[in-house]
């Protein structure tokens, strides 16, 4: 049917038609990135391609999401059912399984400018297709692939008293600007289409993320579009990963401002600034016993150790669910507001968030309003809550709800007691607690955001990414504006690896392979380097397994960068904080020295004599040398007793059995990656027995009870296997006790 806004289908392939009609069968399809894609109208016009070979469908995107799948038998008895549980009602992306599968049609073509990481690395044609560029130069590359058509996930306003609204809730991040461009598109003679699937489970955002429904061409919205939305599980926090966000969360200012990345190094940084706000003396006991402040001076410097009496400020690409712990936390508290003149006198502490007497006078000092009052000046004091919405201007007086008139003049006395009495009002209005671009994460986040209470939720705007990203002048704020409001930012983002000269390699490999892409991490380097106060924090494990061996992510040299060297900041491993900024070439490499792994240090070091970049005679000083993985879990167990640093911090989607059975798989997975460990865990897996039963509801979720043929028993045998390496070693003692 046609609506006041568009054309309504309840019929995906209706919907296809329609679009085709418009534009005809060259189409470029631009969907946001992650969550809010429409799976309903992009499998229909997808489908309709692969069936039309005269459709030409070029879908340009990033992070396209599905459930996964493993390569061997057993990831695939493993994760099957977890699969079916979490994934089990939300469609499939069509076009990504069949990208994964190399089994596109030649008609189609899909580019993206950042990939779910690792997870193309050995596809061929999304690595010749990627589109390499900043998250905030995505439209302007978007609109340059010749976009036509737009699909996006909608929340529509009707159910929460908005009719003729919807919201982009999780993805405003493009969408707020590439609809503009297209309209102007379409203005120059180009057919173009924009399309919303409407889904009630989305959450629901005003503010900037609530547009009018007429800016889309038509609505696709029946009982197929109301599907689950897609989560992204928990992911365990390591001991290192741990005490990785420990130091960040020691760099974090009270009253600051704090960007920070999905993963576990994100999550861990969330858990450790709880830890620092809510059991302050378990966090100081890790803190004094690391010695962070005469080891690593620049947290005391640019950090705090204390609680978050005034809060934190989110300014973030990706709202990830950590913001929602520290609101619902106290952390996430520092409101700031649209307007600079205003947050500027809250930045110097000349006003409070309480109107009073005083406030209007240090506004009238500032020049921000006038006395008399004129009408503007009255405006702007009851949008941000100064005055009551009932207090008038009239004639040049003031009148007040009461039926008290009063002149317009500040400096009367009459007009300061009926203010006082009658007129201000109880609180600033209008603050912002978070601006976030995009979100996904776990079902449990979606929830808590659809259940937000109506005040909190308006402490949330959903927002362009070109807003957030980066300082240059935005529709939503100029550079001023986002200067006055990001004091003390912190701007925390994963790397992997960190050369010694200070270049980070965080999106691709040196054979020229994209692991992710460099999505937002070069705005938010950039931009600390810009902001006064400002820090950027990248952080990344010291080591890893590769090959089944154990290399260091602190390396000499690497032919592949992200961040230039002329940017480097701040770097975190689970060894320490290295403070690069305004550091020369040696400092900087033994400061990262310092931080990585000892098993590296030596190597490392001579490298870098070997280049003339260190001093011959320069000795590892010794307390350095005990950079190992059981100083970590020391570490940590300073906190005292309780299970401080707990793997899943904030919930999980695994069951016990799962969390076991994924550590064997796991440690199976590392035994097996050379040819020689191979065999040897084969041969070890063919002597196991499981006699007593004591692994058999393990067997049973792997659908091993009663294997069927020769790879099923020999998968049984290897999950047995695995499941045996977890088990406590027996004591000499008890070797000797059950020989007797």
């Amino acid at each position: 049917m046609t609506g006041q806004n568009g054309v309504f289908f309840d019929d995906a392939q209706l919907c296809v038609d329609q679009v085709i009609e418009r534009v005809g069968k060259q189409i470029t399809l631009g969907l946001p990135l992650g969550l809010g894609k429409p799976l309903r109208f992009a499998n229909a016009l997808y489908e309709r391609a692969k069936s039309d070979p005269e459709i030409q469908l070029h879908i340009v995107t990033a992070l396209s999401l599905l459930a996964p799948q493993g390569g061997s038998s057993l990831e695939k008895r493993f994760l099957d059912p977890f699969v079916r549980r979490l994934y089990g009602s939300i469609p499939e992306l069509a076009y990504a399984r069949d990208v994964m599968a190399n089994r596109l049609p030649a008609n189609v073509r899909v580019s993206e400018f950042f990939f779910k990481a690792g997870s193309y690395l050995n596809n061929r044609s999304q690595q010749q297709n990627y589109v390499c560029t900043n998250y905030t130069h995505a439209v302007r590359d978007l609109m340059a692939q010749g976009v036509n058509v737009v699909g996006q996930l909608v929340a529509p306003g009707e159910p929460h008293g908005y009719p003729g609204m919807v919201s982009l809730s999780c993805n405003p991040d493009l969408s707020l600007d590439i609809l503009p461009e297209l309209r102007a598109r379409e203005q120059q003679g180009v057919p173009v289409a924009t399309v919303a699937e409407v889904n009630t489970k989305l959450p629901w955002f005003g503010h900037d993320a609530a547009i009018a429904a007429d800016q889309f061409d038509m609505f696709l919205a029946s009982a197929d579009t109301e599907y689950p939305l897609f989560s992204a599980p928990q992911m365990a926090i390591s001991p290192a990963d741990h005490l990785i966000g420990f130091y960040a969360s020691s760099l974090l200012k009270d009253g600051g401002t704090l960007q920070v990345g999905i993963g576990a190094l994100g999550a861990s940084l969330v858990h450790n600034a709880i830890l620092r706000h809510k059991h302050n003396d378990e966090w100081r006991a890790v803190y004094d016993h690391l010695d962070v402040a005469s080891r690593f001076p620049v947290a005391e410097a640019c950090g705090g150790t204390g609680r978050f009496e005034e809060g934190l400020y989110g300014c973030s690409e990706m709202m990830v669910d950590g913001f929602l712990y520290l609101l619902q936390e106290g952390i996430l508290k520092r409101e700031v507001f649209d307007d600079a003149d205003l947050q500027d006198l809250i930045n110097r502490t000349l006003i409070s968030q309480t109107p009073s007497l005083m406030m209007l006078d240090t506004l009238v000092q500032e020049g921000i309003i006038a006395s008399p009052l004129r009408a503007r000046d009255l405006r702007w004091l009851v949008k941000y809550g100064i005055l009551k919405d009932s207090v008038e201007l009239k004639g040049g007086c003031l009148h007040f709800g009461e039926g008290s008139v009063a002149d317009a003049d500040l400096s009367l006395e009459q007009t300061r007691e009926l203010l006082e009495r009658e007129g201000l009002g109880d609180r600033l209005r209008g603050g912002i607690l978070m601006h976030g671009g995009f979100y996904v994460g776990p079902e449990a986040f979606y929830q808590a955001l659809r259940e937000l209470p109506p005040e909190q939720r308006d402490k949330i705007c959903m927002t362009s990414v070109n807003f957030i990203n980066h300082l240059y002048d935005h529709r939503f704020g100029n550079q001023r504006l986002k200067a006055a409001q990001r004091v003390h930012g912190r701007f925390i983002n994963s790397t992997m690896m960190y050369t010694i000269n200070g270049a980070a390699v965080s999106d691709g490999l040196d054979d020229g392979r994209v692991v992710s892409g460099v999505g937002g991490q070069y705005n938010f380097v950039s931009m600390a380097h810009e902001l006064p106060g400002a820090r950027s924090i990248l952080a990344l494990r010291a080591t890893r397994v590769s090959g089944g061996e154990v290399v260091s992510n602190i390396v000499f040299n690497y032919a592949h960068c992200t961040i230039a060297r002329h940017l480097r900041d701040i770097v975190i491993t689970e060894y320490g904080i290295a403070d690069l900024r305004g550091q020369p070439d040696e400092e900087v490499i033994l400061r990262l020295i310092r931080i990585a792994d000892s098993r590296f240090q030596a190597g490392l070091l001579k490298q870098a004599k070997k280049a003339g970049k260190v001093r011959a005679d320069f000795r590892l000083p010794p307390e350095w040398q005990g950079n190992t993985p059981s100083s970590v879990r020391t570490a940590l167990s300073f906190a005292g007793e309780g299970d401080w640093f707990p793997p899943f911090p904030f919930g999980r989607d695994f069951t016990d059995e799962e969390l076991r059975l994924g550590k064997a798989l796991k440690g199976l997975k590392a035994g097996t990656a050379t040819p020689r460990g191979k065999l040897v865990t084969l041969l070890q897996a063919l002597k196991v027995k499981d006699e007593s039963g004591r692994y058999a509801a393990l067997i049973e979720r792997m659908g091993l009870t009663n294997p069927g043929d020769m790879k099923a028993r020999l998968d049984r045998k290897l999950v047995i296997y695995g499941l045996q390496q977890l088990d406590p070693k027996p004591t000499e003692d008890e070797k000797s006790s059950d020989a007797s």
